[in-house]
């Protein structure tokens, strides 16, 4: 006679952990970071070392004195390292970039308890983190394949200076041969590493559709170019690698759509209307500081749940 065993939930459980899904998430950033190295040299691989060299070390060194076990073996701070590195220009100095990849592992990850626990993404927070203290350094772009590291604007810059100087080239920025940090350029790259990730069901589609569905929308009633607002500035890198951090952002098919139109709108209101050209990073880690009040606004009502009597 079979016998019945009887358990606590969960009943159904995957053999997925955090390391294989950060691995998913390193293998899909691997097309950005060859991008930008043919596009911005063997400086953008020193750089993304750096920043995870940074990070991996902090996360080892702030566990040991909090007396944790070591958690620099799940990948997140590989994780946190690159996605810091693709949000900074190639120019920046080494130091600067470490320190990032401290403030981004020690101050927004582990005070607040590691992995699981940050209420914003670190890799943004320690982004805005260094445009507010090193504002020059971190908005000083080079063009792509330049031998001489020529310094130019970036497509928003242009736009939003209004000095009449002619935007790249629809195709070229698809291709990443446009000024801008290291792995928000090449789009293509990007959209690669999305689609694997949609694909593995690391990530849902949802957000980042959603996402770049409302900075197209938006684009459109402010009378602007949709394609040029996708593609120049950091919106695919941001809604594809940053507004779908399992942590930061909600778990429900209505949370979700609410978080992606929310980032999309903030990012064109900022674009438009702040004294920044770029307004993802702010736009994402908004939108992570409103992610319980959605989840709890949005949170799917049980099955067979009576509703709120008159």
């Amino acid at each position: 006679m079979e016998r019945l065993i009887v358990s606590s939930s969960p009943h159904l459980r995957s053999g997925d952990t955090t390391q294989k899904l950060m691995l998913d998430v390193i293998i899909a950033l691997c097309p950005a970071l060859i991008a930008s190295v043919i596009l911005f040299g063997w400086r953008a691989l020193l750089l993304e070392a750096v920043t995870v060299a940074s990070c991996v070390v902090s996360e080892y060194l702030c566990r040991k004195i909090m007396k944790r076990n070591s958690s620099i073996e799940d990948l997140s701070a590989v994780v946190t390292g690159l996605l810091l590195a693709f949000n900074l220009p190639v120019t920046l100095p080494l130091w600067m970039a470490a320190l990032g990849g401290a403030i981004a592992i020690v101050v927004v990850k582990q005070l607040f308890g590691g992995i699981g626990h940050n209420f914003v993404n670190p890799a943004l927070t320690a982004r805005i983190v260094l445009m507010v203290s090193f504002p020059s350094p971190m908005t000083n772009w080079v063009q792509p394949l330049s031998a001489d590291a020529v310094t130019t604007a970036t497509p928003l810059g242009i736009m939003a200076e209004g000095t009449g100087q002619a935007l790249p080239s629809l195709t070229d920025m698809f291709f990443g041969l446009r000024a801008g940090c290291l792995g928000e350029t090449c789009a293509v790259a990007l959209l690669l590493g999305g689609l694997y990730l949609v694909i593995r069901r690391v990530i849902s589609p949802v957000i980042p559709l959603c996402f770049m569905g409302m900075v197209a929308a938006m684009s459109l009633l402010m009378g602007l170019d949709p394609l040029t607002q996708l593609l120049s500035g950091g919106v695919m890198l941001g809604a594809i690698f940053m507004a779908t951090d399992y942590v930061t952002s909600p778990i429900n098919f209505w949370g979700r759509v609410v978080f992606g139109l929310g980032c999309g709108f903030l990012t064109m209101v900022i674009r438009q209307f702040g004294s920044l050209p770029e307004g993802v990073s702010f736009s994402i880690v908004l939108m992570n500081i409103l992610t319980p009040h959605i989840e709890r606004l949005t949170y799917p009502k049980s099955f067979g749940e009576a509703g709120a009597k008159a």
